[in-house]
C-alpha cells in the first residue's frame, strides 16, 4: 500500500477517533457527531481498506475510488439528515460491494457449506456480504422511519444499524487470523474451524434480532455463545498458528474482542437489573465500543495495510501496552473526562502513525 493511501486511512482514523469525543464536550442539537465517528473508520477507512484487500491490487482500481468517494458523501449526508441523498449513494454502494463479491466468490454463497473451502476465505465472502447487506438494511431503516412508518420499534434506529457497519472489519479481520490455520485445515480441527465461523456468523445476526425484539435472556446465551467461539479462536491461534510479528497484532486484537465479548455480556446484565440507569453503566457501554473499534478492528486493519511489509521496525510489545492503554484506560476515560480525550487522541495517533509508517527491514514502502 502506498504512503499516500496509508496517509489518508490513518487520517480518517484518527479524526474518526476526535469526533468521537467531540460530539460530547461541543454538541449540536440537530447532528450528531457520533455518526462522523462510526462512519469515518467503518464505512470509509473500513469499507475502502475491504475492497483494496479483496481486489489484491496495488493500483487503487476505480471501483475502490468510486467507493471512498460514495462513502464520504454518505457519511456527510447521513450526518446533515439529506437522506434522500444517502439512499440515493448507498444504492450504489450495494453495487460496488457486490461487484467485487461476486468477481471474487460467487453470487450465492455457496462456500459456506462446502468443507474444501478454506476457512478464511468463508470469513473474507461474508465480510462483503455483511457490508453490503448493512448498507441496505440501513436504507431500509431510513425509509421506514422518514418516510413510509411502516413497522415502529424502539430500537429501531438509525444508530442502531449505523453501528452494524463495525461487522464486515470483524469478520475481515478474522479472515487473516484463519489464513494463518491453514496448516490445520486437513485436520481434525477442521470441525472447531467451521462451528468457529457458524457461531460467529450467524451468532451476530440473531443477536442483533434480539436486540430489535428487546429480548434479554435470549441475547446472554448468544453472547456467551459467542464469548466461547472467540475463546476457541484464540487457543487455535496462539496454539496453531506460525510465529510472526503479524501474529502478536491478532493475538492482541483477539484479546480486544475477548474484552468486548465480556463487556457486552455484562452490559446486557445490568439492563437486565431492577432500577436500571443507562448513565450508570455508560462508563461499560464506552469500554465495550472502544475495545472493539479502536482496539480489534485497528489491528485487524493495521495488518492488512501492512501485509506485505512484516517485520517492521517498531518495538511490538510496547506498542501493543500502548495500544492497550489507550483503548481500554484513555479512550473510555475520556468520555468523562476532557484531559483523558486529549491523552487517547494522542495515544492513539502515536499508535496508528507507527502501525501504518514504521520502516520495513528489508525494502522500503512503495511511494
Amino acid at each position: 500500500m502506498s504512503v499516500r493511501l496509508k496517509f489518508l486511512f490513518s487520517f480518517l482514523m484518527i479524526t474518526a477517533l476526535i469526533f468521537g469525543f467531540i460530539h460530547i464536550y461541543f454538541p449540536l442539537q440537530n447532528y450528531s457527531f457520533e455518526r462522523l465517528h462510526i462512519f469515518l473508520f467503518n464505512l470509509c477507512t473500513g469499507g475502502s481498506i475491504l475492497l483494496y484487500y479483496t481486489q489484491g491490487k496495488k493500483p487503487v482500481s476505480n471501483t475502490v475510488r468510486l467507493f471512498f468517494a460514495g462513502s464520504m458523501l454518505y457519511a456527510i449526508s447521513a450526518f446533515l439528515k439529506l437522506y434522500s441523498v444517502t439512499l440515493v449513494v448507498s444504492f450504489f454502494l450495494c453495487l460496488l460491494v457486490e461487484k467485487d463479491r461476486v468477481s471474487e466468490f460467487s453470487w450465492f454463497p455457496r462456500a459456506f457449506f462446502q468443507k474444501h473451502v478454506p476457512v478464511s476465505q468463508k470469513f473474507h465472502q461474508a465480510s462483503l456480504l455483511c457490508l453490503s447487506t448493512g448498507i441496505g438494511m440501513a436504507s431500509a431503516v431510513i425509509l421506514n422511519n422518514e418516510y413510509f412508518h411502516w413497522v415502529y420499534m424502539e430500537k429501531l434506529v438509525l444508530n442502531t444499524f449505523f453501528l452494524g457497519f463495525s461487522f464486515p472489519l470483524s469478520l475481515i479481520t478474522l479472515s487473516l487470523v484463519f489464513s494463518m490455520l491453514k496448516n490445520i485445515e486437513g485436520s481434525g480441527y477442521k470441525v472447531f474451524m467451521e462451528l468457529c465461523f457458524w457461531t460467529i456468523t450467524l451468532g451476530v445476526i440473531i443477536f442483533f434480532v434480539f436486540i430489535l425484539l428487546e429480548r434479554f435472556i435470549p441475547q446472554i446465551f448468544v453472547t456467551s455463545a459467542l464469548f466461547f467461539a472467540v475463546v476457541v479462536v484464540f487457543c487455535l491461534y496462539y496454539t496453531f498458528a506460525k510465529s510472526m510479528q503479524q501474529k502478536m497484532f491478532l493475538t492482541s486484537g483477539i484479546g480486544f474482542l475477548i474484552v468486548t465479548a465480556i463487556t457486552g455480556i455484562a452490559y446486557i446484565f445490568f439492563q437486565m437489573s431492577e432500577g436500571y440507569d443507562p448513565q450508570k453503566t455508560k462508563w461499560l457501554l464506552h469500554l465495550h465500543v472502544f475495545a472493539s473499534l479502536y482496539g480489534w478492528n485497528l489491528c485487524g486493519l493495521a495488518v492488512i495495510c501492512r501485509f506485505n511489509d512484516f517485520p517492521i521496525q517498531l518495538h511490538s510489545s510496547t506498542v501493543i501496552f500502548i495500544h492497550w492503554l489507550t483503548a481500554i484506560v484513555l479512550a473510555p476515560l475520556g468520555v468523562f473526562y476532557g484531559w483523558f480525550a486529549i491523552l487517547a487522541i494522542i495515544g492513539y495517533s502515536f499508535i496508528t502513525l507507527v502501525l501504518f509508517f514504521s520502516g520495513n527491514h528489508t525494502k522500503k514502502v512503495a511511494l
